[in-house]
Parts: structure tokens; C-alpha cells; sequence
């Protein structure tokens, strides 16, 4: 066996139809489409969501909420990650990059620090946001923190 004699497997590859190509194929005459009405012509496009007539579903559910185009998107963060991270890292400020870095958040994501957890050393902690609870952690531990402006 080489790239010479290779094919695909028996029934695999099927020919497609060809419709509309006279009597003799067994697919001529209306080619498929049955005898007048809209779908036999060309043009024809039934609505999306159309169920024949029935109350479409779109219509049968009530209408809830909205999306808020304002709304800040924020990636939550433990104070107790926190800790971890530098005391695995052997760090004294703990910022976006680091945080990125360690895998847990992307490029583009913003952080909020949340109060969960106990911090126990004085780290210097930069993000975009901070629980009230959060801050006064960091600072009765003796570190500081810093709002990251996006």
C-alpha cells in the first residue's frame, strides 16, 4: 500500500443527486419539490422559528431581563490565594501580572480581591477592585494596596 493506490472505503463516498436533469433520472419533472404552492417555486424562505402555524416558541416564553451594556466584568480573587501565591513565589507584591502569570486569570480580565481567606503576611496587592472587608485585611496585615485605573 502507498499514496498510489490509496481510496476511501467502499460506501463511504456516495455520488450527490442530481435533480431536475429529465424523466430518465427519476428525479425530473417537479425535481423533488412536489406540485405548486411556495415551496415548489424558487425564492421561497419559510421565517425562522415558523412552527407550521403553531405559537412559536420564541412567542410561548415571557420576557425576562436585560443585558446591561455598562456592566464591569470582574474575575474574583481570595485573599487566601493571595497568600498562597506568595508565599509559593516568594513575593512581596502580588499584581495582574502575577496572577496572569500563575494561570489564574487571562490578558484581559479584570480583578476584584474578596475578603475570603486569612492573609498573614505584608503584601503589597495591585487590582482593579477591593471589597471594603478585603482592604482592611490586607492593611491590618501591613501591606497596601493599589487600584489598578482601566
Amino acid at each position: 500500500m502507498d499514496l498510489s493506490n490509496l481510496q476511501p472505503a467502499a460506501g463511504s463516498v456516495t455520488r450527490s443527486t442530481r435533480i431536475g436533469r429529465g424523466p430518465g433520472s427519476g428525479k425530473g419533472g417537479t425535481s423533488t419539490r412536489g406540485h405548486k404552492g411556495a415551496k415548489s417555486r424558487s425564492g421561497y424562505k419559510r421565517k425562522i422559528g415558523f412552527e407550521g402555524g403553531q405559537m412559536p416558541l420564541q412567542r410561548r416564553l415571557p420576557k425576562w431581563g436585560f443585558k446591561n451594556i455598562n456592566r464591569v466584568e470582574y474575575k474574583a480573587i481570595n485573599l487566601d490565594l493571595i497568600q498562597s501565591l506568595a508565599e509559593a513565589k516568594n513575593l512581596t507584591k502580588v499584581g495582574v501580572a502575577e496572577l496572569q502569570a500563575a494561570g489564574f486569570i487571562s490578558r484581559s480580565q479584570r480583578v476584584k480581591i474578596l475578603a475570603n481567606g486569612a492573609i498573614t503576611s505584608a503584601i503589597a496587592v495591585e487590582a482593579h477592585a477591593f471589597s471594603k472587608a478585603a482592604q482592611a485585611a490586607i492593611e491590618a496585615a501591613g501591606g497596601s494596596i493599589s487600584k489598578i485605573e482601566k
